[in-house]
């Protein structure tokens, strides 16, 4: 019998977000690094909380632009500690700071889009998984990602969150083989926008 993912529920933001965000290719860069930012939010935490306070974080955070937040400094982590919609955690605040000065490295030299998605050849890995208990925490090539991350001067990105993170955008299609999604997802992989 068909059923969605067994963690979609019951909450019906959970709901919504898996039914059409989870797993949908994401080629943009600007996304892809909030996607990445609210994944580092996240260590510690439930995806829920972080989902409940999304829109207060893109509030928060200037849209989630990089070009701007590269910019802020002291002051602006403390406006951010003293908000109460987002997760006021001073190391993962600064992170972002410094997170978005690595991505403007990244994107200046060959575009943050094309950087990840190099690693998995330019199309979504297409996972079979039968039970949520068969999806990995992380995988060797999660692994591989959160060195270089690293290496370029991003932080809160473990191989645990880039794995989230990998599947939340797309680079991998986790689905389980029984949700309606996964053959929905997977029929996306080739839908990248032309420049």
């Amino acid at each position: 019998m068909c059923r969605r993912c067994d963690w979609a529920g019951p909450e019906d933001i959970y709901i919504a977000y898996h039914d059409t965000e989870w797993g949908v290719p994401e080629w943009d860069s600007r996304a892809l690094w909030e996607k990445l930012i609210l994944d580092g939010f996240q260590a510690g935490l439930s995806w829920i909380t972080i989902l409940k306070k999304r829109d207060n974080f893109r509030e928060a955070f200037a849209g989630f632009d990089p070009h701007i937040i590269a910019d802020w400094g002291a002051a602006d982590v403390d406006r951010l500690l003293a908000n109460p919609g987002i997760i006021r955690h001073r190391g993962k605040i600064e992170a972002t700071i410094s997170n978005a000065q690595a991505w403007q490295s990244i994107e200046a030299h060959q575009g943050f889009d094309t950087y990840l998605w190099d690693f998995v050849g330019g199309a979504p890995v297409q996972n079979t998984w039968d039970r949520q208990s068969d999806v990995p925490p992380h995988t060797p090539l999660s692994t591989l990602i959160s060195k270089d991350l690293k290496r370029r001067g991003f932080k809160f990105c473990g191989p645990t969150i880039v794995y989230a993170f990998m599947e939340a955008c797309g680079l991998v299609n986790d689905h389980l083989t029984c949700c309606p999604r996964h053959a929905e997802v997977a029929g996306m992989a080739e839908r990248r926008p032309t420049d």
